[in-house]
């Protein structure tokens, strides 16, 4: 939970449009909402943050304190985060920088706000610099340019993931390509795909859930004869998600042990995952191209 100081930050945050008083008067301030790496409870703190080409940059100074903080630790295990500035509120994926661009938006923070110098003067761990990145889709990352029915939307959902999930084996396949990697200087796969691979997983189990919870349970109703298309469906998320679970679980660690062991999980995932998609998309797509989205709102009588 928020200490009570926090909270009034936070409170007074969102009753003003994003302005607050006492310390942080006339600052840059945003609330940032993780979820707890043991707890899965959310939890949202207050965090000043610097702007960098049209990017947020936070950073984990506590104080200048000798661990990081708590949020950091949760973004590393759950890296969609939501971020609240001004009266903007939006999901975001947390990056945390590396290496030589880690010292240069580090740089880049005390040039305008000197005081994280301050902080990084008092303690031996360097200060992360994590990066927010808008995690919706942006037009034409696999977004239909309008979205009049069911079917788009789920056609749109099913793009984004293969689109996120080629740019995580992109990404890896880059990382192997490096002299870094060859040379065995890094033990991980970088915190950049790693928390893309995260995010992935997260968006993908919250799709599978919210149609095995509503959209499944909602088509079958009004066509009792696809019963045995949803048992399929059902368990091909079972299966994704048991397949998921290999890398996922490699990746709950900052760095990668396993890199090859992860490479072959991730492509076994890929070719079990666009299967599921294609099959899903000939049996639902034609059943949802008449139902309109977004739903029409409900009468008042």
């Amino acid at each position: 939970m928020p200490t009570s100081f926090h909270q009034s930050v936070i409170d007074e945050f969102r009753a003003n449009e994003g302005k607050v008083g006492g310390p942080f008067a006339g600052g840059d301030l945003l609330l940032l909402t993780t979820t707890g790496a043991r707890s899965g409870i959310s939890r949202t703190v207050p965090l000043g943050y610097v702007r960098h080409e049209g990017a947020l940059l936070v950073v984990g100074s506590n104080l200048g304190g000798p661990r990081h903080p708590g949020w950091y630790h949760n973004l590393l295990a759950r890296p969609v985060v939501r971020v609240e500035v001004g009266t903007a509120d939006f999901e975001a994926l947390a990056v945390p920088a590396e290496g030589e661009r880690r010292e240069q938006l580090f740089a880049h923070a005390v040039r305008v706000a000197p005081g994280y110098g301050d902080y990084q003067a008092r303690t031996s761990r360097p200060l992360p610099v994590v990066v927010l990145e808008r995690a919706e889709p942006e037009e034409g990352e696999g977004r239909p340019r309008e979205v009049r029915t069911l079917a788009d939307k789920l056609l749109e959902a099913h793009t984004w993931l293969r689109g996120q999930l080629r740019q995580v084996r992109a990404g890896t396949e880059a990382y192997f390509a490096s002299p870094g990697a060859a040379a065995g200087a890094a033990p991980g796969l970088g915190l950049q795909i790693r928390q893309r691979c995260l995010a992935f997983c997260q968006a993908l189990e919250f799709h599978h859930a919210s149609e095995d919870g509503h959209l499944f349970p909602g088509i079958a109703r009004h066509h009792p004869h696809l019963g045995g298309v949803f048992d399929r469906l059902a368990g091909e998320h079972r299966t994704v998600a048991r397949i998921q679970g290999e890398p996922a679980a490699l990746l709950v660690r900052v760095t990668v042990t396993e890199p090859e062991r992860f490479r072959q999980e991730l492509a076994a995932m890929s070719t079990e995952l666009n299967a599921h998609l294609d099959y899903e998309e000939e049996v639902l797509l034609p059943l949802l191209a008449d139902v309109p989205w977004p739903p029409a709102a409900p009468r008042v009588t």
